[in-house]
């Protein structure tokens, strides 16, 4: 299965402040190859979902730059058209992204809750999209790692899988920080976002045996990024399951 969305070239020095934001959100004024890959997407995750009790599940990638909030927001989407109750959960705690992606308020959100700074019904932003409920970062804790390991995450944890069908997180990168796996008893998997030309073979080797280590569970690898070679100096974005 593969996706393209069509990029605009960019130059090396700003790819990576700009990966995130590059690709829109999917909507009805999408084209059709590009939500029909996102269902492909969606599909292969479902499945391997389903044989987990689990339907919570977090996307990442070994480095920053690599689009993993941009698929996390689309698969979020693309999830809650099935009119199901859906919830994106930015757990980055050190740059988050999802707010600006959908272009949200972040005075307050996840680590406000862990903090006992706030409680979820009140920062929570409900129907952002039919079925999609957003939950930001918040404020910007100096103990990011310790919120993650903590009590009150879990009983977070708990509530939302609880009130949601799926519950989408997206969280830092496996090989800057390891705040990513410290979820890996609290979700189904985790969905890995390449880049072309940016994560390196080694790369995806330091990041499988990090998982390997952790005991985490993998549910596929999305690709992105790729030059199809048809059209010199156009860029696009591919999914790919592994």
């Amino acid at each position: 299965m593969s996706m393209k969305i069509k990029l605009n070239k960019f130059t090396k020095k700003n790819r990576e402040k700009n990966a995130e934001m590059r690709a829109e959100t999917i909507s009805d004024k999408s084209k059709f190859a590009i939500v029909e890959s996102y269902k492909a997407a969606r599909t292969n995750i479902m499945f391997s979902l389903s044989a987990d009790d689990k339907k919570l599940f977090a996307v990442t990638s070994y480095s920053k730059g690599e689009g993993k909030s941009t698929v996390s927001a689309n698969l979020a989407i693309s999830f809650s058209k099935m009119e199901k109750r859906v919830l994106l959960v930015d757990a980055d705690l050190r740059r988050p992204n999802i707010h600006n992606i959908f272009k949200l308020e972040n005075n307050a959100g996840l680590s406000n809750i862990i903090g006992k700074m706030g409680d979820f019904d009140e920062v929570v932003h409900r129907d952002v999209l039919p079925n999609l409920d957003i939950l930001p970062s918040g404020t910007i804790p100096p103990n990011p790692s310790e919120l993650l390991c903590s009590a009150r995450f879990i009983d977070f944890v708990n509530r939302v899988n609880e009130e949601y069908d799926y519950v989408i997180f997206d969280t830092p990168p496996v090989g800057v920080v390891a705040d990513a796996l410290l979820l890996k008893d609290l979700v189904a998997g985790f969905v890995i976002v390449l880049r072309e030309r940016n994560t390196t073979h080694g790369d995806i080797q330091n990041l499988l045996e990090s998982a390997r280590l952790a005991d985490c569970k993998l549910l596929g690898f999305v690709k992105v990024g790729c030059d199809t070679g048809k059209k010199r100096g156009r860029r696009y974005y591919y999914y790919q399951y592994y």
